[in-house]
């Protein structure tokens, strides 16, 4: 298995056309922002019905941003805001909280307020932990029924 960096899901057409999945190379793909309706999930859609799609596993977290993974309560809230459509999302997030939002800079100080916030595996939402595992499928089907890959302890 290899795992590589992509940079967003624009040109996973071209990367997948270069790549040529098939039986014996398949290919897994973990997308963030993957929710219905947007950019992400229409093109994962189209790949899907694509002459690859059948050797092509999409799977995305249903979290408009991955700062919602992070349960709320470990931040000190019941619940992220709701952001109205039009508003970006970090920023929206930020001024509902009564956070700095001026600029990048603020945002990037948010995030790291966010991620700090998480201690384990525990302060996430189960939501974003098992698509994360999903393509791991990929590997343990190619093994053969039954069996699974052995993965190394990191």
């Amino acid at each position: 298995m290899v795992v590589e960096y992509l940079g967003g899901v624009d040109d996973l057409a071209d990367h997948l056309r270069d790549f040529k999945p098939g039986p014996n190379r398949r290919v897994g793909v973990l997308v963030d922002h993957l929710v219905a309706g947007s950019k992400e999930s229409r093109i994962a859609q189209g790949i899907m019905k694509s002459p690859v799609g059948k050797d092509v596993l999409i799977v995305g977290h249903p979290f408009i941003d991955i700062w919602q993974a992070v349960k709320p309560e470990r931040l000190g809230f019941a619940a992220w805001p709701k952001v109205p459509k039009g508003i970006d999302w970090k920023r929206g997030t930020c001024q509902r909280l009564g956070w700095p939002h001026r600029d990048q800079a603020d945002i990037a100080r948010a995030w790291k307020h966010v991620l700090g916030g998480v201690r384990g595996f525990q302060d996430l939402d189960p939501a974003l932990l098992g698509r994360v595992e999903e393509p791991d499928r990929l590997r343990d089907e190619s093994l053969g029924p039954g069996r699974r890959a052995q993965r190394p302890c990191l």
